[in-house]
Order: C-alpha cells, then structure tokens, then sequence
C-alpha cells in the first residue's frame, strides 16, 4: 500500500491557482465598483458646481450692464438677439483676465440676450424686457443654464 504524502502532492496544481486568481479578481472587481463610480459622480458635481458660478458670475456682469447698452447690442445685431461666447479654456473673470487655474480649462460659456414682449405691452414700439440666457458647457456639455428677465 502506497502512502499519499506531501511529497507526491505538495501545493497547487496551475488550473487550481488561476480559478483561485479569477474569483478573486471577481471579488475585487465587486469591491472596488462602487468607488470607482462614486468618484465619477463626485467629479460630476464638481463640474456642475463650477459651472453653476461661472454662470452667475456671467450673469451678474449681464445684469449689471445698463439696460440700454444691451438694447443697443441687440439692435446691432443681424437677428436682433446679442450673443457672445468664451471657448474652452478661455474663462475670464470680472476683470476679462482668463483665468488660469487647471480647474477652468475644460469650461466655456455663452450668453444671449434678446427681447421680449410681456402679453401686456402688445401694441408698443419699445420692449421693456431682455430676456438674457447663460449657458456654461465642461468638454461641450451642458452643465449649467441660468435664465434672468431684465427690465429698464
């Protein structure tokens, strides 16, 4: 009778350590997912958040503007609608400096301001509203709109 022992049969057999390899990589996989696709979401809202300011920053310039120097942007223009853009990576703030932190290079942003008629005024000549409409993009997609009516 012949004795099984340790040294007819010591570890693991090459099939048996890649199945252990492959469940394990299963398992991992399983763990790590949910991370991986919180920070995905994580950056996400942070593109938003940015976008979100740069749009009210945008338009607090917009509204800050007197009401006849955009009325007369718009008269200036083919289709009576003023539009004006800053292509990625071309941000500025307040100053009309660009800004230069990492976190703005991926951003643009485009305004248009155009007139509107309230139901109300049917029959004047002049509009009393501008209808100003931000809108702030992260590598050309749309993460921010921010719509004001501006009056005289």
């Amino acid at each position: 009778m012949r004795k099984i022992g340790c040294r007819s049969r010591c570890g693991f057999s090459l099939a048996e350590a890649m199945i252990a390899t492959v469940v394990l990589a299963i398992a991992a996989a399983g763990l790590l997912l949910p991370f991986t696709s919180g920070l995905a979401v994580r950056a996400e809202g942070q593109h938003r958040t940015l976008g979100a300011k740069l749009a009210a920053d945008l338009m607090e310039r917009i509204v800050n503007t007197p009401f006849d120097q955009l009325a007369d942007k718009i008269a200036a223009s083919d289709d009576w609608v003023y539009t004006d853009s800053e292509s990625q990576g071309q941000v500025t703030d307040a100053d009309e400096n660009v800004f230069t932190d990492p976190a703005y290079t991926n951003f643009s942003r485009d305004v248009s301001c155009e007139y509107m008629v309230m139901p109300q005024e049917a029959g004047t000549t002049d509009a009393g509203f501008i209808l100003a409409t931000v809108r702030v993009c992260y590598k050309g997609r749309e993460v921010a709109v921010i719509n004001r009516l501006i009056s005289q």
